[in-house]
Parts: structure tokens; C-alpha cells; sequence
């Protein structure tokens, strides 16, 4: 009975048009600002980039790491919205799936994440950052989470969601959000899952068409504490973290300090 239900939720998940992998984000430039993306720093070896789509819509744009399991970021406009907080439903996308290809993805991807100890499914686009029901239930697919410290997600990183995101954004006519996560050592599901050392966000805040104030924040994926940095103290950090490397996350326009 549980397995017949799992499949008609995936089925309903592609027959209202599951996210497209794309070989660019010129599909879905609308999620960042000026159609500026990252920069390559941030690009894994084996990537897919993902026009994230719920019933024919865009939602938001996800980088996402196939060898690793996990998203490397994922972008997207702040416009939260009195839409409900939709079922806790998986969506898995087929294409990035590679131990069974076709219609459905296997099973051993679905139960990846039923398997984890101290950690929990953490939204990069988070749904309380959406407006409507159709872009929040398009947060729920596993190219959109990692697995994240429980009590940093269910504390300091959802205070930081829920409250210094919205303060941030008073006055602003559209904000730019980019949530990524960094990598770690160590792994879940028999080595199939990265778990990452660091979750981060940015963000640039436009009054009118002109950018106005851009932020950063940074936790460690172990600790129950959110760090809140420039824009361009945040690109240090990550440029520290990915072995050196420049990072560049928003158009040279956003503030960086």
C-alpha cells in the first residue's frame, strides 16, 4: 500500500511537468539578478543545471552535484505568500537519477534520506520563501534539500529564514536569494549522499531597478549557529572553502561590503 501511494505521488509530480534539466540557466534567467549566475568556482565535476518547474511553471534554478547527491545552490526570488505549507510529498527528477533510468527514479534514491542520524531534509529555496502553493510544493524534491544538521534547521537556520530574512528585505522591490551548501567529508546511505560542512545564503536587495544592500550568512553544518557577513566577506569565505578558488555569486553591482 505504502509503495502504490509513493508511486502515485511521483506520477502526479510528472504528469504536472517535473523540472527540467537544462544545459544552461539561459532558460530560467529570471533567478538571478541581471542574469548574472555564479561564477564556475562553485560547478562540480558531474553537474545538472535545473529549471526547477511545478505545473508548467518556473519556480527557481538549482546546481545540482550527481555524483555528490546533493544540490550545490539553488536561487531564487524572496516572495513569500499566505499559500499553506503543502504535504510533505518527495519529488525526485528522473534525469538526474542514474541507477534507474526512465519513468520513475529507484527506490534506493527515495529511501536516502529515511536513513539519517542527527540530520535532517534542509530546504536550500525554502518553501516559506515562496508565494503560491504550486511554487511552494515545487521546493519539495530531493534536488532541493541536503542533509542538514537537525537542530540548526529547526533553530538558528530557520530564525534566520523566518525572521532576519524578512527584516532585510523591508524596502525592497525584489530580492535575489542564493542557498548553497558546501561540501563535507562524510557521507550517508551506504556513501550514496554528501553530507555538507557548511550551508550558506546571500542575497542582493533592489529598490526599484538599482541594487541598495546585499548579506550573507554561513553556518557550519554541526553547530547550532548562523553567522551573518557581507556579501563579499561570504565570497571570501566560500573562496577559502572551495580550496582558493575565486567565487562570485551576484553581478558586480550588488554591494559587497
Amino acid at each position: 500500500m505504502l509503495g502504490l501511494l509513493l508511486l502515485q505521488v511521483l506520477a502526479s509530480c510528472l504528469w504536472l511537468g517535473h523540472s527540467e534539466v537544462v544545459n544552461s540557466f539561459a532558460d530560467c534567467p529570471e533567478f538571478f539578478y541581471a542574469g548574472t549566475t555564479p561564477n564556475d568556482a562553485l560547478h562540480p565535476q558531474n553537474p545538472a543545471w535545473i529549471c526547477q518547474s511545478y505545473n508548467d511553471s518556473y519556480h527557481y534554478a538549482t546546481l545540482y552535484d550527481r555524483d555528490r547527491r546533493i544540490p550545490v545552490y539553488s536561487a531564487y526570488k524572496y516572495q513569500p505568500g499566505p499559500a499553506k505549507r503543502p504535504p510533505k510529498y518527495w519529488c525526485v527528477e528522473p534525469q538526474v537519477s542514474d541507477s534507474f533510468p526512465g519513468t520513475f527514479p529507484s527506490w534506493d534514491t527515495l529511501v536516502d534520506y529515511n536513513k539519517m542520524t542527527g540530520l535532517t531534509h534542509g530546504h536550500l529555496s525554502p518553501n516559506g520563501h515562496m508565494d503560491s502553493k504550486e511554487s511552494k510544493t515545487a521546493t519539495f524534491t530531493l534536488t532541493n534539500i541536503v542533509p542538514q544538521d537537525e537542530n540548526l534547521n529547526s533553530d538558528k537556520w530557520s530564525k534566520y529564514e523566518a525572521k532576519t530574512v524578512p527584516q532585510m528585505s523591508q524596502g525592497c522591490t525584489t530580492t535575489y536569494i542564493i542557498t548553497g551548501a558546501v561540501p563535507g567529508n562524510t557521507y550517508i546511505a551506504d556513501g550514496r549522499v554528501n553530507v555538507p560542512s557548511h550551508i550558506w545564503s546571500a542575497a542582493c536587495c533592489l529598490v526599484g531597478n538599482q541594487p541598495s544592500k546585499a548579506w550573507g550568512a554561513i553556518a557550519e553544518n554541526d553547530k547550532n549557529r548562523v553567522k551573518k557577513v557581507s556579501l563579499g566577506d561570504l565570497e571570501n569565505m566560500l573562496g577559502t572553502l572551495y580550496r582558493g578558488r575565486r567565487v562570485t555569486l551576484f553581478n558586480n553591482a550588488c554591494p559587497r561590503q
